[in-house]
């Protein structure tokens, strides 16, 4: 009779522990995939304050729009979202990049040299911050060849632009809020048609 109750008890054991095991395993999966929930969770764990299609001036006289400008502890960034799923074949010096999936293939310009504008674009308005500029690709997006300059994922975005003491980075972003500002008074100037 007690032979039951110790085969019963090793494999409750067995029941919690493969259980706890799979919740672990779960709780890990979550988090190198998504991080802090998605784009937004990322957004909001890496910036302090933050625009969303915003409008400035370029150096052609004309205007530019910036999907992202992010207020982070290491100075401003620039974000272009790209919400591709499939195999991207994309290069520095490549016109155009390539995407294949099972149902289609196509083809969008080199985000890089866009950004670049846009760069230079939020650099001539403040120049004493430092401005960084990164293309976004959301999960989905496989680059079998390499991945071209200033691409980064989720995950490495909040690695890189991250911080972990945001007590410290306090300091940082009060030495940039005036800079800030000069970008929100140029943005209100801009004239959209």
């Amino acid at each position: 009779m007690t032979d039951f109750f110790d085969t019963a008890n090793n494999g409750s054991l067995l029941s919690l522990g493969a259980a706890a095991a799979l919740l672990l395993g779960w709780l890990l999966y979550r988090f190198i995939r998504g991080r802090s929930g998605g784009l937004e969770g990322t957004l909001a764990e890496i910036s302090f304050d933050r625009f969303e299609g915003l409008i400035i001036p370029n150096a052609d006289e004309g205007e530019i729009l910036v999907d992202y400008l992010l207020l982070t502890s290491k100075g401003l960034l620039i974000l272009e979202v790209k919400d591709v799923q499939g195999t991207v074949f994309g290069g520095d010096k490549l016109k155009d990049w390539s995407v294949i999936t099972n149902e289609r293939r196509f083809t969008f310009p080199n985000p890089q040299p866009a950004l670049f504008d846009r760069i230079a674009a939020v650099r001539q308005i403040i120049r004493q911050v430092p401005v960084a500029g990164r293309i976004l690709f959301l999960e989905g997006a496989d680059f079998p060849k390499g991945v071209p300059e200033l691409v980064t994922s989720l995950t490495e975005l909040a690695d890189e632009f991250g911080e972990p003491d945001k007590n410290a980075a306090k300091n940082k972003i009060e030495a940039f809020k005036p800079h800030w500002e000069l970008i929100r008074k140029e943005a209100l100037n801009t004239s959209v048609p």
